[in-house]
């Protein structure tokens, strides 16, 4: 099994990245690689790749690394289709859309699902994020220039409890076709959420399915969850 963390040197804000070493410390059985920036992708040509990460990004980064991933559009298609896991955080998630819209023009996406984000770089929402994926709950930070506008027939990742969703008034947060989970959310999401990350080890048919740390994880995620759900406090 391998590992692959797309455009590390791109993909780092808000400590993200963390996403992939814990899960590289959850499955230490597995193969890491780290793909740069304008290098052929793993997932495009070995099949033996069964989890991508791409992180947050500056919006210049996004200009980067859109053109750098188009000609593997296809192929990440191919592997959603086949069930490769794909988690794709903060504004990476809007690359996988049909476009992200600036003030000076407007950016062709990879075209996976129907979105269409708008970027205002003069309006920064900060925020947490309650919400539930299948039956767990999911807490989570929000720090983004953009909202992204769902077509017909877009699933999302996590139904919204309090926050936001994809755009104001959106009742969920993120995207989601089979095994690839787009998300704005924050965290890292799977350090905050270790049942989320328990379900990802059990997917890819890992060794060890309780993840590192498991009680201390759970302990902080059950607190999160309550001071979350306080109503008392603002969230964003």
């Amino acid at each position: 099994m391998k590992l692959e963390y797309l455009y590390p040197e791109l993909g780092n804000l808000f400590g993200d990245g963390a996403n992939m070493r814990y899960l590289r410390q959850c499955i230490p059985e597995a193969e890491y690689v780290e793909t740069p920036l304008n290098a052929v992708p793993a997932f495009a040509g070995d099949g033996d790749v069964r989890f991508v990460y791409c992180g947050p990004m500056t919006e210049r980064g996004q200009r980067m690394a859109l053109p750098a991933l188009r000609p593997y559009a296809q192929a990440m298609e191919d592997r959603v289709r086949d069930g490769c896991c794909f988690l794709f955080t903060g504004n990476s998630l809007e690359m996988a859309g049909q476009s992200i819209r600036t003030a000076e023009d407007t950016l062709k996406g990879l075209g996976l699902f129907d979105l269409e984000a708008h970027q205002d770089l003069n309006k920064r929402y900060n925020g947490f994020f309650l919400g539930k994926f299948d039956d767990l709950e999911i807490t989570a930070f929000n720090s983004r220039f953009s909202h992204c506008h769902p077509g017909p027939g877009v699933d999302g990742f996590a139904s919204v409890i309090r926050g936001i969703g994809l755009e104001e008034g959106c009742p969920f947060e993120g995207v989601r076709r089979k095994n690839f989970l787009g998300t704005y959310l924050l965290g890292p999401l799977l350090v905050l959420n270790p049942l989320l990350t328990q379900k990802l080890l059990k997917t890819l048919g890992a060794e060890r399915t309780e993840p590192l740390f498991f009680r201390e994880a759970m302990e902080a995620y059950t607190r999160r969850k309550e001071e979350f759900s306080d109503r008392r406090r603002k969230l964003d």
